[in-house]
């Protein structure tokens, strides 16, 4: 039986929030972006809050109807993009159960990493600094599907319910013609994305003393 997907929207809001900071608190590049656990503990929620407000907003957001996963993502156009950056970790996740994408940019703001630090945690330069490196290395020169996090319930983990999330859109990619992108915040999520037909672009995104991001594109199957 197939895992029922449904588009989230404003009502989900709470629901949405509390399980993007279950699942991705303790990724390794949240973990950098705030390397104190107690002040983790205490920021990052309103962190993911600040990501999903944007995707709702300039993106869009799937969930599992049963609640335990959610993906956020965005159509890029062609051309330079202000602040798109990603924000937590991957573009994606681990597909199966932690994060995607990365902790940065605000995608469509003006000055969108300035603006995220300002608004999450203004003492905290990584907030600001992650976003601008995920931006610069950001592809211009095709329209794609960004996945910008994924994130599914610690209880949940190795379901599937993650890959089911990136799989329904990527067959809408397929279908389309559309490319996709997304940065992976681990070695086991590069890996299972690369199962789902993305290709690492070469160059490792090394955070400053910090973990690596590993940059994944996606040309469409026909």
């Amino acid at each position: 039986m197939g895992v029922a997907i449904r588009r989230a929207g404003a009502d989900d809001r709470e629901d949405v929030i509390r399980l993007l900071d279950a699942a991705l608190v303790h990724d390794p590049v949240s973990s950098w972006v705030f390397p104190d656990e107690g002040h983790r503990l205490r920021t990052h929620r309103a962190l993911m809050g600040a990501f999903l407000d944007i995707a709702l907003d300039e993106g869009y957001v799937d969930v599992t109807e049963d609640g335990a996963a959610v993906a956020l993502w965005w159509s890029v156009p062609v051309g330079p993009h202000d602040g798109d950056g990603d924000g937590d970790g991957d573009g994606g996740g681990d597909g199966d159960g932690a994060n995607g994408a990365g902790v940065g940019g605000a995608a469509g703001a003006e000055d969108g990493p300035a603006l995220l630090r300002r608004a999450v945690d203004p003492d905290n330069e990584r907030v600001e600094v992650i976003g601008r490196l995920t931006e610069a290395i950001h592809p211009t020169d095709r329209a794609h599907e960004y996945l910008h996090l994924i994130a599914v319930h610690p209880d949940r983990q190795g379901e599937g319910l993650g890959t089911a999330l990136v799989t329904a859109v990527l067959d809408r990619c397929d279908r389309d013609g559309l490319h996709a992108y997304l940065e992976a915040s681990n070695a086991r999520s590069r890996d299972l994305y690369a199962r789902l037909g993305f290709a690492f672009m070469g160059t490792t995104l090394d955070l400053p003393d910090g973990p690596p991001m590993w940059p994944m594109w996606r040309e469409p199957r026909s």
